[in-house]
């Protein structure tokens, strides 16, 4: 574990690699097409990667912000680039499962059941590390989480990088992770070299992220690969750590998301849940009609089922609605959910209202994310309104 003193050098690092990174980088976007991947683009990624630089690649979750796991200058880099608290651990990426055997000390049946059932895929597995994986790579844990990407681009980057990239998102810590290369652009121009352009990603939300070195399994960032999906596989219980939908200031994150606001668009972002969704909405309209009142910008953000029945409710031109998806369907809210929060800051939106989600399956990482991004700002409506 590091010392005190150790992350506060960490911390004072950041501030000054965040000034060495933006003086006078140039960032290229390159257009990666999925059915022919380019060996000379490959090859500049990977040899920046090599040399020690950044590079954003896309996943099928988000967009990741990639350097060289095992060097340790690197990793302080992504720190800097994205001004993130230097105690909150990175993944590390891989494309063949032999490369996990050589940085973890050791692989439970039950990992290589999942493994073997979800990569490549959004599934992060936390292990303990060997020395070849730097602290500063784990934010100082001696655990280190692991997966391979769903993503033939992000696979041949990784390979073509030497094997072993890590990466959280690649937008501003804090901010809606990225799902085009244009997020990326927007929060890292001037500040990486390289951006690889693979399109929208098909999921929208971080990887499901499972610990394996506590008792038992525990699920430490809820995702598209669900609880149930996990008990299936390996044929035991799966606890939900207590820290998914809660935080404290004094804990040590084991993961990523689990202690520091995420997520959050620059706007004020506050869950609305209810029994009765009728009520729901008229509240959330009478929340939006003061915040206009105060000279507010107000944002609506609902999913398709009730787009409809809450215009006919209020009908004011005043409020920026936003369709997150279909009712039911949280994968598809999933998908759609940061490239909307995204929008609100484009549009300059001073107040968000958002109607809460089953915590079932996908809709509990869909809640998980939300309730980070409001900074826990949740209301509950009455079911007579």
């Amino acid at each position: 574990m590091l010392r005190n003193f150790e992350l506060l050098y960490f911390r004072n690092l950041v501030k000054l690699r965040k000034d060495d990174i933006i003086k006078g980088m140039k960032t290229e976007i390159i257009r990666m097409d999925e059915g022919a991947i380019r060996k000379e683009d490959i090859q500049k990624a990977g040899s920046l990667i090599k040399q020690g630089e950044l590079v954003a690649f896309p996943t099928e979750t988000v967009y990741g912000l990639g350097a060289d796991a095992l060097n340790k200058d690197a990793s302080r880099k992504i720190y800097a680039a994205k001004g993130r608290p230097s105690d909150n651990p990175l993944i590390v990426h891989i494309s063949e499962f032999s490369a996990l055997e050589k940085i973890v000390v050791s692989v439970p049946e039950s990992a290589r059941r999942l493994a073997e059932a979800f990569w490549p895929g959004p599934l992060t597995m936390c292990f303990y590390k060997k020395d070849i994986v730097p602290d500063e790579t784990t934010g100082g844990l001696p655990t280190v989480g692991v997966r391979m990407p769903n993503h033939p681009v992000a696979l041949e980057f990784i390979r073509g990088a030497g094997g072993y990239i890590a990466a959280p998102s690649a937008n501003t810590s804090g901010r809606p992770s990225p799902t085009l290369a244009s997020h990326v652009f927007e929060d890292m121009n001037g500040i990486i070299p390289l951006i690889l352009d693979g399109g929208a990603v098909g999921i929208g939300i971080e990887s499901t992220i499972v610990d394996f070195t506590g008792e038992g399994i525990s699920i430490l960032r809820p995702g598209f690969i669900t609880k149930e999906m996990i008990e299936e596989v390996t044929g035991m219980p799966v606890q939900i750590d207590p820290a998914v939908n809660g935080t404290s200031p004094d804990a040590k994150p084991k993961a990523p998301g689990m202690k520091y606001r995420h997520y959050a668009p620059k706007a004020e972002l506050t869950i609305i849940e209810g029994a009765n969704q009728k009520a729901v909405m008229a509240y959330m309209a009478q929340l939006c009609k003061k915040a206009l009142e105060e000279g507010k910008r107000c944002g609506i953000m609902v999913t398709q089922e009730q787009f409809k029945d809450f215009q006919e409710l209020d009908g004011n031109p005043g409020f920026v609605m936003k369709n997150l998806g279909h009712e039911g369907d949280e994968a598809s809210v999933a998908k759609t959910l940061y490239r909307v929060l995204r929008e609100f800051d484009e549009e300059h939106v001073d107040v968000i209202y958002s109607e809460g989600f089953v915590q079932s399956g996908v809709g509990q990482a869909v809640m998980n994310r939300l309730i980070r991004a409001a900074g826990h700002r949740i209301l509950f409506v009455p079911e007579n309104g």
